[in-house]
């Protein structure tokens, strides 16, 4: 597939190579039809054979851990796997999308990209902001100005606030993780200098995005924001500047109060600041907000292609393990998107249908891209293409909640209104967080920590949270089994979602066998062995 490129001298980095809107599909088109129209177009094009669709019992395992943070019970793969009815995907991904565990994974996933460093498993007000903000489908766009201008006087709101407050002290911090976080640029490195290696971005892009948020500051608990105040940097070459505010694309903003204020001014403006201390309420704002420039000029005209480019290539990532641009970081017009104008079109859309994240998410997951296989028979071809669907390791809540639903009977999960079966599932998620504070959010390039193969191999914590065998277990289930067999074929079951194979029920029941009279500490370590397995630990 040829792309027809204009090249466009108003914008630069990653919006200055632009995909003609004419050349792409009409807006009507249904989100996943245009997915794998793009993919499957570069996939031929490519020469390159790709990967079956999935078998039923892997698809709702991916389903389900992708949109609601855990494994399937096995009562809901069996009732998948036996429907005949031709739109049982469709009705599992609306049923997830509908569900309370949506709401609660995907804050969790929003939280680990806002706070990486926070490994996604914080409790406290931005995470509660989070779910609340999922669970009504807040609008991306509405999010982004909540965050950035931090109403702390609306209850609803104030947890957003925690963003900034968390970076105060750095602003420098504060400017790259907000340009990270919405648009997908790192401008770290033009800090000191241009930088090295990608020309879009320079000293003035840095300073000109730090303007907007430098003005912030803590009063008395509450962000503040003065209304004046200027930057000056050291150029490589040349005099000491004074920065403008400046947008990625180089759109400059006239601030009206660059200048300093008198000494009157700065008193009556530190009386009103003590006053709102001594309140105990937010200080008052500006009559010129920088922060709120910030929000207008990256929603505005084609400045907003980076903030849609960004979400879209982020939830993209979510789903298929990696992004149309990788590194997420790194949108420039040096590191162009593995399919333009798939992304354009999503980012299109995405800005045209109100920023709404779970249509967005539901285009993704109900495409075939997204549903293809993750086995191949010969070396697998660029992962570029998403010709196969990628491993995707299980992030510590997604791990620590399907653990305890293997080690859950699975009778527990039968029979049970949906509203209680909901109750049970968060009661296995919000028992696997202190397990999960364990583990280390996996990153790009992922391998599994010292730390995480010892918890596993020989951690007293595992055995006592996840593999006891009392009531209501599944090692305690499997006790009351008379057949080896019969053992086999249900623990692998109740871990993997799937029907045991034979090589599984002969090694499984000849392991048994061996061990009379020590029958349930066999189940105990063949359980172990499962959990433990990269079969497991990954989603497929």
């Amino acid at each position: 597939m040829r792309l027809r490129l204009l090249f466009t001298t108003a914008l630069c980095a990653f919006t200055s190579i632009t995909v003609s809107a004419a050349d792409l599909p009409p807006a009507s088109k249904p989100i996943p039809q245009v997915i794998d129209q793009y993919i499957d177009a570069a996939i031929a094009e490519a020469g390159v054979t790709p990967a079956g669709q999935a078998d039923d019992a892997t698809l709702i395992r991916r389903l389900t851990l992708d949109l609601v943070g855990r494994i399937p019970t096995t009562a809901e793969v069996d009732e998948y796997v036996k429907s005949t009815d031709a739109n049982k995907r469709t009705q599992l991904v609306d049923r997830l999308i509908a569900s309370p565990g949506f709401a609660r994974h995907q804050a969790t996933l929003f939280e680990a990209m806002f706070n990486p460093e926070g490994n996604g498993r914080g409790s406290g007000a931005f995470r509660q902001y989070m779910v609340e903000a999922v669970k009504e489908n807040k609008p991306w766009d509405k999010i982004f100005r909540e965050v950035v201008l931090a109403n702390e006087s609306d209850a609803k709101t104030k947890g957003a606030a925690e963003f900034i407050r968390g970076r105060l002290s750095d602003a420098d911090k504060l400017t790259n993780d907000v340009s990270v976080s919405f648009f997908g640029v790192n401008v770290s490195c033009a800090q000191c200098h241009n930088h090295p290696l990608v020309h879009d971005w320079t000293q003035d892009h840095f300073y000109g995005m730090k303007m907007f948020l430098a003005r912030t500051f803590d009063n008395g608990g509450f962000l503040g924001e003065r209304g004046y105040g200027t930057i000056k940097y050291k150029p490589t070459k040349g005099p000491e500047r004074t920065a403008k505010m400046m947008f990625l694309t180089g759109a400059a903003i006239e601030d009206p109060n660059s200048k300093e204020p008198t000494a009157e001014e700065m008193k009556k403006e530190k009386e009103a600041l003590e006053k709102a201390k001594a309140a105990k309420t937010a200080p008052p704002a500006p009559k010129f907000s920088a922060r709120g420039k910030l929000v207008e000029v990256a929603l505005k005209d084609v400045n907003a292609d980076f903030f849609a480019k960004n979400i879209v290539n982020r939830m993209w990532h979510r789903y298929f393990a990696a992004g149309l641009v990788n590194p997420l970081d790194q949108m420039h017009s040096e590191n162009q998107p593995s399919h333009p104008e798939l992304l354009a079109w999503l980012a299109r859309d995405v800005a045209a249908n109100g920023y709404d994240l779970k249509r967005l998410t539901r285009g993704l997951v109900l495409s075939k891209a997204y549903s293809r296989g993750s086995k191949y028979e010969s070396s697998p071809p660029d992962s570029k293409l998403f010709a196969v669907a990628r491993l995707k390791p299980m992030t510590p809540n997604q791990l620590a909640t399907s653990l305890k639903i293997a080690a859950t009977d699975p009778a527990a999960f039968v029979g049970k209104k949906p509203e209680e079966l909901e109750k049970l599932l968060e009661q296995a998620e919000q028992a696997g967080r202190g397990f999960a504070s364990l583990i280390s959010q996996p990153g790009e390039n992922f391998q599994i920590g010292v730390g995480e193969a010892l918890l596993f191999s020989n951690g007293e914590r595992l055995t006592k949270e996840f593999l006891t065998d009392g009531n209501g277990t599944t090692l305690g289930r499997a006790k009351t089994m008379k057949e080896p067999k019969e053992v086999a074929e249900f623990l692998v079951k109740t871990a993997y979602g799937r029907a045991a194979t034979t090589d599984e029920v002969n090694a499984i029941s000849g392991y048994v066998e061996k061990r009379k009279g020590r029958e349930a500490e066999a189940y105990r370590q063949v359980l172990w062995a499962l959990v433990t397995s990269p079969e497991f630990r990954f989603s497929y």
